[in-house]
């Protein structure tokens, strides 16, 4: 499992660290990870031009250190100071030593352009909000350069704890970041101005309590069901399906196309879609009555393609067992009786859905994903799995939220969330708790478009296909 610490934790596990090492110890592990990093990426060192974007703090310490590293292999490597007076002394004086030099701001741009790579040491983890002007003016020309770009610990302008970009920032090709991952090289829109990450390690103890995780499929396997020699299709469990309508019918066929392919023994199906679910699906039970005269089951999906029917999401919220509810059945779900029920709920929102849902604008929710996942578990008392560019499962308690490192892009598709939600309700029937059956479902949904998709369009129907490709993988074959 990967995780990802706040920048108040990271200091103070720095802290702890530097108090037992001798002094610039921990700073000289940073530069020897970062400059090898650099090196990687250059393929060859000697000869090739290095340009150092270096601000006041200990980032750019570090790039000043792994500067003077790569000048001493051949490498030109000139430093930009935004702060000469406050530049780190001791990191400085290396890179003269090593052959290096200093450029005056106002000769960045020629230098830049004939660079081959640029390293970003201008602001570190404590920065907040977007770029001044001076370093945004370099920022915009490093952009516009044929230079890869190395950040260092992380983009400078984007937020460490929140993955928020206010303003301007660096888009970086590379990310070597220290002793851990930050919340904000995982999070949009941060993470696509992060580039591929590299983790150090630079020997720092940090405390059990993470403020995000991001699964791997040993996590995933150990979370998935599987039969036994005395599984029968109900002890493995039956999740119930309330979805489609007249206008909305193929919201129901691709909620039972999850549903059927996510490890639970049975699907019921009610809902006015159930002949068009019957012709795809002839393993389901379907049932005229509402969720009340369906049968028993041990977990409920109510809401894709619902349209305005609210009857069936009040007698499936109603009901004592989880319960995942999406699309339109989050709108026609009152906030207090979600809030009043005793089994478990996970809550299915785009970034649409969860702004009107916050009372707030859709541009709101995309700036601040952590936050407001947390916020709208935090109101509903739910577990909210937040879809979009990054998926994010937050649960009421409080504690990790799980970010997805798998998907495509191609998953922006409609249908795409019905297949995810009844997959993650039959993992709900399974027995999986709320988060991890979120967690869970995100991880083989992103897997699956990935591998339907294969760099082309994909349809949501192929990926409710590419499952059970998705699971044998996870699980090791």
């Amino acid at each position: 499992m990967r995780t990802a610490y706040s920048v108040e934790t990271v200091r103070a596990a720095e802290r702890e660290l530097m108090a037992r090492l001798p002094e610039g110890t921990l700073m000289q592990r940073a530069a020897a990870g970062l400059a090898a990093a650099c090196a990687d990426l250059l393929g060859r060192v000697y000869g090739r031009r290095v340009v150092l974007l270096v601000g006041s703090g200990d980032n750019g310490g570090d790039a000043l250190y792994a500067g003077a590293r790569l000048a001493r292999r051949g490498a030109g490597v000139a430093a930009v100071l935004l702060a000469p007076e406050r530049a780190h002394a001791g990191g400085l004086a290396a890179l003269r030593r090593a052959g290096g030099g200093v450029v005056e701001a106002d000769a960045a741009e020629g230098v830049i352009s004939r660079a081959d790579l640029v390293l970003d040491g201008i602001v570190g983890i404590g920065g907040k909000g977007g770029l001044r002007p001076d370093a945004a003016r370099l920022a915009a020309v490093t952009e516009r350069s044929r230079a890869a770009v190395v950040a260092v610990d992380l983009p400078s302008g984007v937020d460490a704890d929140t993955g928020e970009v206010h303003g301007s920032a660096v888009r970086a090709d590379l990310t070597v970041t220290f002793g851990t991952h930050k919340p904000g090289l995982l999070i949009d829109p941060a993470r696509e101005y992060a580039g591929s990450v590299r983790l150090v390690d630079i020997g720092l103890e940090l405390p059990a309590g993470a403020e995000l995780e991001a699964l791997h499929h040993a996590d995933v396997a150990a979370l998935l069901p599987a039969p036994t020699g005395e599984s029968d299709k109900y002890r493995r469990g039956v999740v119930g399906i309330a979805a489609g309508s007249a206008r909305y019918p193929g919201a129901a066929v691709l909620a039972v196309a999850g549903a059927l392919r996510g490890g639970a023994g049975a699907v019921r199906y009610v809902g006015p879609a159930g002949d068009a679910v019957i012709a795809r699906f002839p393993e389901t039970l379907v049932s005229a009555g509402g969720p009340k005269q369906a049968g028993r089951v041990q977990a409920w999906v109510v809401g894709p393609g619902a349209g305005d029917d609210a009857s069936a999401v009040e007698e499936v919220l109603s009901a004592d067992v989880p319960v995942l509810i999406d699309a339109d059945g989050l709108r026609l779900a009152g906030r207090d009786a979600v809030r009043r029920r005793s089994a478990p709920t996970l809550m299915t929102p785009h970034a649409g859905e969860a702004a009107a849902l916050l009372g707030v604008e859709r541009g709101q929710v995309e700036g601040a994903r952590l936050a407001s996942a947390r916020e709208l578990a935090a109101r509903y008392s739910a577990t909210v799995l937040l879809k979009g560019s990054t998926t994010l499962v937050a649960d009421a308690a409080g504690g990790a939220v799980r970010v997805n490192p798998t998907g495509t892009a191609w998953l922006a598709t409609a249908g795409s969330g019905d297949v995810l939600s009844g997959l993650a309700g039959s993992l709900l029937a399974a027995g999986l708790g709320a988060l991890d059956a979120g967690s869970a479902a995100a991880y083989l949904h992103g897997l699956a478009g990935r591998y339907a998709a294969d760099g082309a369009p994909v349809g949501a129907r192929d990926v409710a296909e590419a499952i059970p490709g998705a699971w044998r993988d996870v699980r090791g074959g």
